[in-house]
């Protein structure tokens, strides 16, 4: 499994009561390894899939660790060290009541080129997941396409995720389809969904994006996640496993999609592959960040 992408450091910041606009406001504020590219790789390693992640990184303290993290996943880590762009940080700002906001600075992610994709892991055995925020921003988007292209070339199966819905609606949903033309399999979620095809219903959204993709899963949240695809009339739905979500989990919708992976790409059927992906994520809201707990 090839992943090419986002490796950031998640600055987790939970307020224990409502925002005091202009003022303090008590909270947990604590750094976790993080970039959807990243998380996925970890979660795939963690499940026992031999990975590869593909990125960039900063010449900074933040990047060494976070790094030396990937290793202890058991990732085969091919970060190239950008000399002038600090690691990638993400802000998450979780309100007392669970709400979460995103403030993104891609850093060394966005410098990403295609001159830092190793040839040796694009081959015809190979499966490559390629993070949208990747092709979402305009510094990195060569090194994205160029990725895909490589696996096309080789043979290789490719599946690309929608990133997150406002930078996609900023991108523009026709180029997101145009840039990730050749992909088998699209990720998105409801609201990346909507955008790209401007329909709300996601069933309605799944039909709509087959005529894209031929593979299409949308997660919808704590109303599961559904599958279609361009062979088949309707949809597969399998329903999200109860859990009680600890206070500062995210990224579970990377878990997600490196449980819905391994099975589907075995040949097992899309609802054995969905229900994997739920028990990955449910795992992943059990515990805080994005990454899997090695403690």
């Amino acid at each position: 499994m090839v992943v090419v992408g986002d490796l950031m450091t998640d600055a987790v910041a939970r307020a224990f009561h409502p925002l005091a606009r202009g003022s303090d406001t008590p909270a947990s504020v604590i750094m976790y390894g993080g970039g959807s590219a990243a998380n996925v790789a970890a979660w795939l390693a963690l499940e026992g899939t031999e990975t590869a992640l593909i990125g960039r990184r900063g010449a900074d303290i933040a990047g060494r660790t976070r790094e030396m993290e990937l290793m202890g996943y058991g990732i085969d880590a091919r970060m190239v060290m950008d000399p002038e762009r600090a690691t990638g940080t993400c802000v998450v700002m979780i309100t007392h009541r669970g709400d979460r906001t995103m403030l993104s600075d891609p850093g060394a992610n966005a410098a990403l080129q295609p001159e830092d994709l190793p040839r040796d892991v694009f081959g015809p055995d190979g499966h490559l997941h390629v993070s949208g925020y990747t092709l979402i921003n305009e510094g990195s988007r060569r090194a994205a396409r160029v990725a895909l292209r490589f696996a096309r070339e080789n043979g290789m199966s490719i599946s690309v995720d929608g990133g997150s819905h406002a930078p996609l609606e900023r991108a523009g949903a026709e180029a997101f389809l145009d840039w990730t033309s050749g992909a088998r399999l699209l990720f998105a979620n409801k609201e990346q969904a909507a955008v790209l095809t401007g329909r709300d219903d996601p069933d309605a959204a799944a039909k709509v994006l087959t005529a894209w993709f031929p593979n299409i899963v949308i997660k919808l949240g704590d109303e599961g996640a559904l599958w279609a695809s361009k062979a088949r009339e309707g949809t597969i739905r399998v329903p999200a496993e109860p859990v009680e979500p600890s206070p500062g989990s995210i990224g579970a919708g990377d878990a997600f999609v490196a449980g819905f992976l391994p099975p589907w790409l075995s040949g097992k059927h899309p609802k054995d592959a969905l229900i994997s992906a739920q028990r990955l994520a449910a795992r992943a809201l059990h515990q805080p960040g994005a990454r899997p707990d090695l403690g």
